[in-house]
């Protein structure tokens, strides 16, 4: 075993290993072995990779449970991706008019549902742009 393997071992052992985020004894936020978040936060790269990977998941629940996902131009699909990363595939499936109204392709009724929800006052112009893009079809 080299240096490092042995190292990141006794690391994990003394540290732990949390995935979720917590709060260590120094009363810091801290997530995974050790990372202090409140002091030392994250990297660009180590955002972009959660944000590859939290993008995958949406797209994974979107395409399993709703195949006709797929038959939407991108800037449509996209609308979905964005609503189902900002409010998780549960929240995304509470759009029941809208989802139908997107799968029977009657983009101006879904674009009006949007707009007609509590999700659009909390996000203002995240919904007012994710609407139009959804209504035209074309990248707000």
């Amino acid at each position: 075993m080299t240096f490092s393997e042995r190292f990141k071992e006794q690391i994990i052992k003394h540290e732990g290993l949390k995935l979720t985020p917590y709060r260590c004894t120094a009363g810091k936020i801290t997530i995974g072995v050790g990372r202090n978040l409140d002091d030392n936060g994250i990297t660009r790269g180590e955002a972009m990779m959660m944000l590859n990977h939290d993008i995958e998941a949406c797209e994974g629940q979107l395409y399993v449970s709703m195949p006709w996902v797929f038959q939407l131009s991108d800037p449509r699909r996209a609308v979905l991706l964005n609503m189902c990363f900002n409010l998780g595939f549960n929240g995304l499936c509470k759009f029941k008019n809208m989802l139908s109204a997107c799968e029977s392709g009657d983009y101006e009724l879904a674009a009006s549902e949007m707009l007609d929800s509590k999700w659009a006052k909390q996000v203002g112009q995240r919904a007012d742009e994710l609407t139009l893009q959804m209504e035209t079809g074309e990248w707000s």
